[in-house]
């Protein structure tokens, strides 16, 4: 049985989620403070969290961070705000996708079956190469390794899926359709920002320079091209 971890501080909201998330066929762990959700999140290793923002004792942002230094678990952040800043911080820190309150539990149960479907559906695509070199980058597809230089990089799990795809098609456009059909799914239901978003954790990784790309290239309007160091 699938197994999530909803961490919120509001017992009005966690009560009824729980009775139909459970219904839906979830088993459903519950932490009131962003410490407690930490910890079930380490120990029990659940399918999918998801993580509200204001919290105490640690809110949101902070879990997702730490959460992110060792493991690829989906994160789907709730959020009352509504400035957009706020919003791509979570994604800059690793959130998968998120819902801004007040939200139905009709989109909130979409929204988990379309994470869960993507994470299935890339733990069973089969590379059709093993490893993929492009100057100084060398992705090894079964370990799912990074090395530059021969220096091994710390990727996220979609950055990995993104760099790959861009290194297998290297000297091609690869379109900003194809890049969320490809690694987030046709029933992706976030902010398409998510994209320009990993394209510069990506870049702040494997670029010298991330302001003048020398790997990742933007073809304005289209999306990217992933060329040869010169």
């Amino acid at each position: 049985m699938i197994q999530l971890l909803l961490i919120d501080d509001d017992p009005m909201i966690t009560e009824p989620l729980v009775r139909q998330l459970e219904a839906a066929g979830y088993r459903v762990l519950v932490a009131h403070n962003g410490r407690t959700g930490l910890e079930l999140a380490q120990t029990h290793q659940p399918d999918l969290v998801v993580l509200d923002v204001m919290m105490p004792e640690m809110d949101g942002w902070e879990v997702c961070r730490k959460l992110r230094q060792s493991s690829v678990v989906p994160i789907l952040m709730l959020t009352a705000l509504g400035d957009e800043v706020d919003r791509i911080l979570g994604l800059e820190l690793g959130a998968d996708d998120y819902l801004t309150k007040p939200f139905s539990t009709r989109e909130l149960k979409a929204r988990i079956k379309a994470l869960l479907r993507r994470v299935e559906l890339d733990q069973h695509t089969a590379p059709t190469r093993h490893e993929l070199t492009v100057g100084e980058i060398r992705v090894d597809l079964d370990t799912r390794q990074v090395f530059k230089n021969g220096e091994p990089l710390q990727l996220r799990y979609k950055e990995f899926e993104l760099l790959s795809l861009l290194l297998s098609r290297a000297g091609d456009v690869v379109t900003r359709a194809e890049l969320f059909d490809k690694i987030w799914g046709t029933d992706w239901l976030g902010d398409t920002r998510t994209l320009d978003v990993h394209i510069r954790w990506l870049r702040e990784k494997i670029e010298a320079d991330p302001s003048q790309p020398r790997y990742i290239q933007t073809v304005r309007g289209v999306g990217y091209r992933l060329v040869g160091a010169d």
